[in-house]
């Protein structure tokens, strides 16, 4: 046939081959499909993604995010002196691409009523899908299949585009600046690095608001800032269209570590060493009020969660925090939220605090001090209850100075019941981003000739060698007559608490719930733990 014969521009041809493929189509319909679902193996099945690398750039790490569906490629620009992250997902063709359409519509309502979705929702995704397939009378084969699960499976019950990064482990922060621009992720090996994933502007705003429901708060125009948490406890703050970000919606994820920190893990890290490690271990066991100091990202949080592990059993611990981060494996332990912007019926820290004393805590922790619940919390301190908290500040007479003067007005007495100031920095040593305790300080009272606060670093680190000096303390000295220990006495508790804490360390029990089991063991049996330690071998260094 000619193209004379089909008409100028071949549309009868067109129209034949459209009726054809509508008749098919119907036939298929009508007929339906079977499509046996197994699960996926990457040995009999075919791959569900596939990358070649970039063009001018070096891959120098690849890892999985979500295997076998997505993985990340780490690549470097030696022209630029740049690391990109950039995320691979699987590629859909043509008819993938419209069947997925369609089943974005037609899976959301019925998974909403379907019993099981709460107990299984991955099982009822599948379900739902292959019903759906069969219902269009399509065969697919089981990589088409499951390339159409995850990408369903992200938009239900992940974080759509997002939801690759957030399965990565080396990720402590992700940031989007504004619609049109890349994601940046705080990686713990490449620090900030760029990605290959951003959003449109309404795609960004949809997305903004999810988040805010998903962590059950309201974002609008009106009331455009949110902070808060995800249900996996990460900490998010959202900036919704350009009241307050003329660049359009912006939002902040705080990624949370499934497992916290143990003092061990600050052992590995660096972030300190043994001798400080007994010491806030004597001063916890033995009642005495910390505060963590330390600028933003620099660990102060996590370094308290870790040192809380040393609570002693069965004492009873109340936590307060405005965005749910601390994690204690303790029987007794009474975790409080606040509440902001619900019916104009605030529940503040302050709040809390107030509330707290009255469950009569042996260790109250919060979260971060900022404002009137500061005096709170030294006035706990000053009616004998230990306290442990954070604030924004980068050196010890910082802290002080924060506390003594507006919006805080701690008075200068009070501060004085603060018995250890730890002050934390993150910084660069030897090329690399590390954590360290710059200084363990401890406060000794008003000076009576100046009237000023009066405090001693007992730690420092040098940040030349990476190592950490002592400077002797006169709170173990304290601690050692409250306990009526002799010099001697105290000097080998000293020696047992760090030859304990150097035994796990050798024996990797980083798991925050192994680790405080064996911290309670010591509390019950300390002589049959150290004979235990002893049989080991293991001594400690210098």
């Amino acid at each position: 046939m000619s193209r004379e014969d089909t008409g100028d521009d071949g549309t009868d041809l067109g129209r034949i081959g459209e009726i054809r493929h509508w008749l098919g189509r119907t036939a298929e319909l009508l007929r339906g499909s079977t499509i046996p679902v197994q699960n996926y193996d990457p040995d009999k099945h075919g791959r569900l993604l596939s990358f070649s690398g970039l063009s001018g750039y070096e891959e120098i790490d690849r890892y999985w995010l979500n295997a076998p569906f997505s993985f990340v490629s780490i690549n470097y620009d030696h022209d630029d002196d740049k690391h990109l992250y950039h995320v691979v997902e699987p590629d859909l063709d043509d008819l993938e691409v419209e069947l997925l359409d369609r089943l974005f519509d037609d899976i959301r309502e019925p998974l909403l009523y379907r019993d099981e979705v709460a107990d299984d929702p991955e099982g009822a995704l599948r379900d739902e899908l292959k019903l759906r397939l069969e219902e269009y009378g399509v065969d697919v084969g089981i990589e088409t299949f499951y390339r159409l699960y995850y990408y369903l499976h992200r938009r239900f019950h992940g974080y759509g585009k997002l939801d690759p990064i957030m399965h990565d482990p080396h990720v402590e922060d992700i940031s989007c600046d504004g619609p049109g621009l890349p994601i940046f992720v705080y990686h713990d090996d490449y620090t900030d690095v760029e990605t290959n994933v951003s959003y449109g502007d309404q795609e960004l705003n949809n997305f903004v608001i999810q988040l805010a429901q998903r962590s059950g708060r309201h974002v609008s125009v009106s009331d455009p800032v949110v902070s808060t948490t995800l249900p996996d406890g990460s900490r998010i703050e959202l900036a919704l269209g350009e009241e307050v970000t003329p660049r359009g919606s912006a939002f902040t994820i705080r990624m949370y570590a499934d497992e916290p920190f143990t003092p061990i893990d600050l052992l590995e890290y660096g972030t300190a060493n043994l001798d400080m490690l007994a010491f806030l271990w004597l001063c916890i066991e033995n009642n005495k009020s910390l505060l963590f100091a330390g600028g933003t990202a620099a660990g102060k949080t996590t370094s308290m969660n870790a040192v809380s592990m040393f609570i002693p059993p069965r004492s009873k611990v109340l936590t307060i925090e405005d965005t749910r981060e601390l994690s204690l494996y303790h029987d007794n332990w009474l975790s409080s939220v606040t509440r902001e912007r619900l019916d104009d019926d605030d529940i503040t820290m302050y709040d809390l605090l107030r509330s707290a004393l009255r469950h009569r805590p042996e260790y109250i922790v919060v979260g971060e001090v900022r404002g009137e619940e500061a005096i709170t919390l030294f006035q706990a301190m000053n009616t004998g209850h230990t306290t442990f908290s954070t604030m924004h500040a980068d050196s010890v007479q910082t802290v002080i100075n924060r506390l003594e003067n507006e919006p805080i007005n701690v008075p200068r007495p009070m501060v004085q019941s603060l018995d250890v100031l730890c002050v934390q920095v993150l910084t660069r040593t030897q090329g690399e981003r590390v954590r360290r305790m710059r200084t363990l300080a401890e406060i000794e009272g008003i000076d009576q000739r100046t009237g000023e606060l009066d405090y001693s670093n007992t730690y420092n680190w040098n940040a030349t060698a990476d190592t950490f000096s002592e400077t002797g303390s006169a709170l173990l000295d304290d601690i050692r007559d409250e306990r009526g220990w002799t010099q001697s006495e105290l000097l080998q508790e000293v020696k047992n608490r760090k030859r304990f804490l150097r035994y796990l360390q050798d024996e990797d029990v980083n798991d925050y719930r192994r680790f405080t089991a064996m911290v309670n063991k010591y509390y019950a049996e300390p002589e049959e733990v150290m004979d235990r330690i002893d049989a080991t071998g293991i001594e400690l260094q210098g």
